[in-house]
C-alpha cells in the first residue's frame, strides 16, 4: 500500500480508510469474481439449459439491487463500518446456500445464494463512495479509483481458483462447480472482520460529524427528482448503469459461449481474468484522468471502449480465447471509466443533502439495469448468438455517447 501513501495527499486518516478499504475489496474480490463463471455454468448444469445460465448473475445483480438502498440507509444511521460489515456477511451466508443449490441440484437454494452474494457486490460499489468521504474536489476521482483498484488481486486471482476450487470441492465429496463457493464463503467472511476491526473512525461519520443524518424513504424520492432535473447527475447514473449492463450481459455469457466447444475451465477462468483486470488493474489511471480531463471526457472514451469491445467480442469464435480475451479486457476497461468517472461526477453534481440517497439509488439503477442485461442475455444467446448479444449491448452505448455530445 506504499504507493497508495505516496499519491495521496490527504489526512492520515483518509490513508488508512483506503487502506481497510482496499485490502477488503481484494478478499471480497477473490469471493464475488470467482463465483461469476461458475455461477452461469452451475445453474446450466442444474436446469440443463443455456437459456436459464444468466439467471445466476441476474440473481446476483437483484441481489445488490436489493440491497443498495438498505446499506445506504445503514451508512447514514450508522456509518460505513456498520453497512459493509453487514453487506459482506450476507455475501458469506450466501456462499453457504449456493454451496446447498449445487450439492442438491436445488435451483431455489442456488438462486437465493448468488442473490445473496450479490449484497458482498453491494458492499463493494459503496465503499468506492467511502473512499471520498473525506476526500477534496481535486483528488475525488483517484481517491475512489484506488479502492477500485484494491479489486484487482482478489478478482484477477479468484476466477483462477476455479479449477484448484474445483478439487477442493471433489476432496469434501461435492461437484466442482461449487469450489468457487467455498472460497467466496471464506473470503467474505476474512472481508468483514477487515472492515468491522479497522475502519474506524468511520470515515462517513466523521465526514457527517456535524449533521445529523436521517436517510428515510421520502429522501429517496426526492433524490431522484433532484437528480431528473439536473442534466449531469442524471448523464452519470446513466453512464454508470449502461455501462454495467453492456458489462455483466457480454461478460456473464462468456463462459457459455466457450463452453460450446469444451474450452477448460482453466482457459474460461483466465479469459475472465482478463477481463477482471481490465475492470481493475487501470483505475488509478482512470481516475487521474478523470481528474486531469473531466468527467464527461472519461465517460465519453469509456463509452468508445465498450464499442470497440462487442466489436471484437462478438466477432470471435468460441474457442478463440486470445481474441474474447482482448474484446473482455477493452469490456472491463470501458466499464472502469463509465464507474469512475460517473461516480465522481454524480458526487459532485448533487447536493450535500441528498448524496447518500443519491449514492443508494445510483447502486440500485445500476444493479437493476445489470439484471435485466443478464436475463436478457440469456434469452438473446439461447435464440440467437453470441454475435447477436454483443450487438444489442452496443445499442444502449452508442445511443449515450450520442447524448454526451450534447452535454454541457
Amino acid at each position: 500500500m506504499g504507493a497508495i501513501d505516496s499519491l495521496m495527499p490527504n489526512s492520515a486518516l483518509q490513508h488508512r480508510t483506503v487502506r481497510t478499504l482496499a485490502s477488503a475489496q481484494v478478499l471480497s474480490g477473490v469471493g464475488v469474481a470467482g463465483t461469476v463463471a461458475a455461477g452461469s455454468l452451475l445453474v446450466s448444469s442444474i436446469t440443463d439449459s443455456e437459456t436459464l445460465a444468466g439467471l445466476a448473475q441476474t440473481s446476483a445483480v437483484l441481489g445488490a439491487a436489493a440491497l443498495a438502498l438498505p446499506l445506504a440507509r445503514l451508512t447514514a444511521r450508522g456509518g460505513r463500518r456498520l453497512a459493509l460489515s453487514v453487506g459482506y456477511t450476507a455475501g458469506a451466508i450466501g456462499s453457504v446456500f449456493a454451496i446447498l443449490g449445487g450439492a442438491q441440484s436445488n435451483i431455489f437454494l442456488m438462486l437465493l445464494g448468488t442473490f445473496m452474494v450479490g449484497a458482498a457486490s453491494a458492499a463493494g460499489y459503496q465503499a468506492r463512495f467511502a473512499a471520498i468521504d473525506l476526500a477534496t474536489d481535486q483528488t475525488r476521482a483517484k481517491q475512489l479509483s484506488f479502492v477500485v483498484w484494491g479489486s484487482t488481486i482478489g478478482a484477477v486471482t479468484g476466477p483462477n481458483l476455479m479449477q484448484p476450487a474445483g478439487n477442493l470441492a471433489e476432496n469434501f465429496g461435492l461437484p466442482r462447480l461449487v469450489g468457487p463457493y467455498l472460497i467466496s464463503a471464506t473470503t467474505l467472511a476474512l472481508a468483514t472482520l477487515v472492515i468491522f476491526l479497522f475502519l474506524k473512525p468511520d470515515p462517513y461519520l466523521v465526514a457527517n460529524k456535524e449533521t445529523v443524518t436521517k436517510l428515510e424513504k421520502g429522501d429517496t424520492k426526492k433524490a431522484l427528482k433532484h437528480i431528473r432535473n439536473n442534466p449531469k447527475a442524471l448523464f452519470a447514473i446513466l453512464s454508470i448503469a449502461i455501462g454495467h449492463v453492456a458489462m455483466v450481459s457480454v461478460m456473464v455469457m462468456t463462459p457459455v459461449h466457450m463452453a460450446h466447444v469444451d474450452v477448460t475451465l482453466t482457459i474460461i477462468g483466465l479469459v475472465i481474468s482478463i477481463h477482471v483486470l481490465g475492470m481493475y488493474a487501470f483505475s488509478p489511471v482512470v481516475g487521474a484522468l478523470s481528474d486531469r480531463l473531466g468527467r464527461v471526457r472519461v465517460i465519453q472514451i469509456g463509452l468508445i471502449t465498450l464499442l470497440l469491445s462487442t466489436v471484437v467480442s462478438g466477432f470471435a469464435r468460441a474457442d478463440d480465447a486470445y481474441t474474447l480475451g482482448v474484446g473482455l479486457f477493452l469490456l472491463g476497461l470501458g466499464w472502469s471509466c463509465t464507474l469512475i468517472a460517473g461516480s465522481a461526477l454524480l458526487s459532485e453534481s448533487v447536493d450535500s443533502a441528498f448524496k447518500a440517497s443519491s449514492q443508494g439509488a445510483s447502486d440500485l439503477v445500476m444493479n437493476l439495469s445489470g439484471a435485466a442485461g443478464g436475463a436478457l442475455a440469456g434469452v438473446i444467446i439461447g435464440t440467437l448468438s453470441y454475435g447477436w448479444l454483443c450487438f444489442f449491448a452496443a445499442v444502449p452505448v452508442l445511443a449515450l455517447g450520442l447524448r454526451s455530445l450534447k452535454l454541457r
